[in-house]
């Protein structure tokens, strides 16, 4: 009976050593698990915050998450351009005295700055007005007298312009256009000599382009533009000592290209 009783007491103290010896393990293992999961937890970086639609401030030459891609209904532009004006001078007659003499009106080239405003009343739909001066020399060449320098004059040609564009809200917008031109001459100087008075008549006709405007950064855009005037220049010169009475029609017709930066407001 005394072996049995130490016997039981002996396995009661063995299960209790064990099981302080695990729990005392199990308190060592925990704060060091615990520990070495905050120790070694990897750092993320701050992960940046997406643009805002709509919102926050944007650059003057940014394109933001709230820059409109492209051009379409209710945008208003105005356009800076350089300018080139080539008549064409395609059909001249000259008169002396009522009389059709040989001859032919030749007009020289000039390159100006153009200033452009244009609103678009549906995506596709725009309206432009172009304004812009540019001086010319006249002459009539072939002549009994030989060249005759005429004088020169400068030129306001308003051309209103109805626009089809063909890829709205694209950076890439071609377009055509049909409008009408009326050339006002003005600051008209004779070249003396031959002829002491020169007087230039208003003039207007149709007028069609094409072009393309490129949508650059923000609300900057590049614009080329070909326009083909129909207009025609009337002129009538005097000579003061002979009394001499010049008129010429010229079918100006003159090639309009220009290339400049616009702005959307």
């Amino acid at each position: 009976m005394v072996n049995f009783r130490s016997l039981c007491t002996a396995l009661v103290a063995g299960v209790a050593a064990v099981s302080g010896t695990v729990a005392a393990q199990a308190q060592t293992v925990a704060p060091a698990a615990a520990n070495a999961t905050y120790v070694n937890a990897p750092v993320v970086g701050q992960i940046p915050a997406a643009p805002r639609a709509g919102g926050g401030h944007c650059g003057l030459f940014e394109t933001c998450a709230s820059t409109k891609i492209g051009l379409g209904k209710g945008d208003f532009l105005i356009r800076l351009s350089a300018l080139g004006v080539m008549p064409e001078d395609r059909d001249s007659k000259v008169w002396l005295n009522g009389n059709a003499i040989p001859g032919r009106v030749k007009t020289t080239r000039q390159v100006m700055p153009e200033l452009t405003f244009e609103y678009f009343f549906t995506d596709n739909i725009s309206i432009d007005l172009i304004a812009a001066s540019t001086r010319h020399e006249v002459a009539a060449e072939g002549t009994p007298l030989g060249k005759i320098d005429v004088g020169s004059a400068w030129v306001l040609p308003p051309t209103v312009t109805l626009a089809w564009h063909f890829r709205p809200h694209k950076r890439f917008n071609p377009y055509v256009g049909v409008g009408g031109t009326l050339a006002w001459f003005h600051n008209v100087s004779p070249a003396g000599g031959v002829v002491q008075k020169l007087n230039v008549g208003v003039t207007g006709g149709p007028s069609f382009n094409v072009g393309f405007d490129y949508q650059l950064v923000g609300n900057w855009f590049f614009n080329f533009d070909v326009k083909q005037m129909f207009i025609r220049m009337h002129a009538w010169a005097n000579d003061r000592d002979s009394g001499a009475f010049i008129k010429a029609h010229d079918s100006l017709d003159p090639t309009v290209v220009g290339a400049g930066i616009e702005y959307r407001f």
